[in-house]
């Protein structure tokens, strides 16, 4: 997992981001993303992809990349994803984490080219899977998103969004026809924009 790193720190390059985002998919909740610059001195081990990780083994790596490394999260909210579209969101997500992490040599990104962003980058096919700091954003976003969708579900109990996390599960879909639409559902995504016009067309008669 490190081997992407270890030839880039050899090449002089010592403050190397990594960046991800999750939550492109759900039809509610923010969009979050997380740069991550890792020591060249200290390793965190088992680092993997997030969706491969026990909700638990998340938040113990999250917490330990949170010590050992520099960290910065970003969180585009749904009616910002819908303003711009989900892959304009993830771009202006990692650029704003990269961004607030101040003074890097070189990034690398999960497939994604930051083209507002002027430093050195590497974008790797499936980049949480094969560099460590890459996986390290993956799994601090995950939580974070995680969190805030349990925080949702606590404030709008009847969506069950603790559970779903906003992706379009039955049950989240099911739940939308019963109580309709909240403020934190992506209006732009087919499903919820299916349900809206049924409201609109019962509305008017």
């Amino acid at each position: 997992m490190y081997a992407h790193e270890e030839k880039l720190w050899r090449q002089g390059y010592k403050r190397i981001a990594g960046c991800d985002e999750v939550g492109r998919g759900p039809l509610a909740g923010p969009l979050v993303a997380a740069a991550v610059v890792l020591d060249p001195d200290v390793r965190i081990e088992r680092l993997a992809d997030s969706k491969t990780l026990s909700a638990k083994r998340r938040e113990t790596l999250a917490e330990a990349i949170r010590e050992k490394a520099r960290v910065a999260v970003v969180m585009i909210p749904a009616h910002e994803v819908d303003r711009l579209n989900v892959l304009a969101a993830s771009e202006l997500a990692m650029q704003r984490a990269v961004e607030e992490l101040g003074d890097i040599d070189h990034i690398l990104t999960d497939a994604l080219v930051l083209k507002a962003i002027p430093h050195p980058q590497t974008a790797l096919i499936k980049g949480d899977k094969r560099s460590a700091s890459i996986a390290a954003a993956s799994i601090v976003a995950k939580v974070e998103r995680d969190a805030y969708m349990e925080r949702l579900g606590e404030k709008h109990p009847a969506y069950g969004f603790e559970r779903h996390k906003g992706y379009p599960t039955k049950e989240h879909i099911r739940l939308l026809e019963e109580h309709g639409i909240t403020d934190e559902h992506r209006r732009s995504f087919a499903p919820v924009r299916r349900i809206l016009e049924k409201q609109m067309r019962l509305d008017l008669g």
